[in-house]
């Protein structure tokens, strides 16, 4: 479980929040960056600043967020080819694969400013999944009023990657036993022998997923389900969620005003 679940239990103010207000304030915070323009270095400092005040506030210690960030980083390359397709002063020129690419100033800008869209994103993202539960996450996709069947298939798929992990993982030991090595030869057979067993395995797993979940569906039908997953906790916004939402909300307008200021 650990594995995959990224919930960190403390007893800090944002912890305690209504998953409604994180959920919907991660929302806002991604957006937020988005809007903000290329090159907008206040903005983007601002941006981060919260970031590292919630991890602050969360008990997490400030550097949390940021060193699971990097995880991203070679998604953020990916826009590395906005360094050619921008229009702007011309830098340097490139012949590369037989293209003539001309490096401009405003594809840099853009492409840094790309890279801490989506750098700082990610940490607000993690420091959401780090204080809140799956199960309060998906609570507050009911009262948001998510459709029901999309929030069922995501609490199904959270629930159920677990045992599908457990079980290949099982496959793996099965195989690993049958395939002894002799004295100085690695276990296992060839590629190709490889493929067909790995081919095997994946068709095994198929096959025990379907009839797993055709018997979990019958149980929970036999328990009285009726399309909705009911939790314990009732989740009610008090004066402190809707007062940490307006400052939120506040904070973010004046990221967007430092966005604003251009540093020559």
């Amino acid at each position: 479980m650990s594995v995959l679940d990224r919930y960190l239990h403390k007893n800090s103010p944002i912890h305690s929040l209504d998953p409604r207000v994180k959920l919907v304030g991660t929302v806002a915070f991604i957006v937020n960056n988005v809007l903000l323009p290329d090159g907008a270095w206040l903005g983007f400092t601002g941006a981060w600043m919260l970031t590292l005040l919630v991890s602050h506030r969360a008990q997490l210690g400030i550097s949390f967020a940021l060193r699971r960030s990097f995880i991203a980083l070679p998604f953020m390359l990916a826009g590395f080819s906005v360094i050619f397709a921008t229009p702007g002063t011309v830098l340097a020129e490139v012949r590369l694969f037989g293209l003539d690419l001309v490096i401009t100033d405003a594809g840099i800008i853009r492409m840094i400013s790309l890279m801490l869209r989506t750098w700082l994103s990610v940490q607000m993202a993690i420091l959401m999944t780090a204080t809140t539960t799956f199960p309060d996450l998906t609570h507050a996709l009911r009262h948001l009023k998510v459709p029901a069947v999309l929030v069922a298939i995501i609490s199904f798929m959270y629930r159920y990657l677990f045992v599908l992990v457990d079980e290949s993982q099982r496959l793996l030991r099965a195989r690993a036993s049958r395939s002894a090595a002799l004295p100085g030869h690695k276990a296992g057979g060839n590629i190709p022998w490889r493929a067909k067993v790995a081919g095997g395995m994946a068709g095994q797993l198929f096959v025990r997923s379907l009839d797993r979940a055709d018997r979990v569906y019958n149980a929970m039908v036999a328990r009285g389900y009726r399309g909705q997953l009911l939790t314990m906790t009732p989740h009610h916004m008090t004066r402190r969620d809707w007062q940490t939402a307006g400052v939120f909300v506040l904070i973010l307008l004046v990221i967007q005003l430092l966005g604003l200021i251009r540093i020559a």
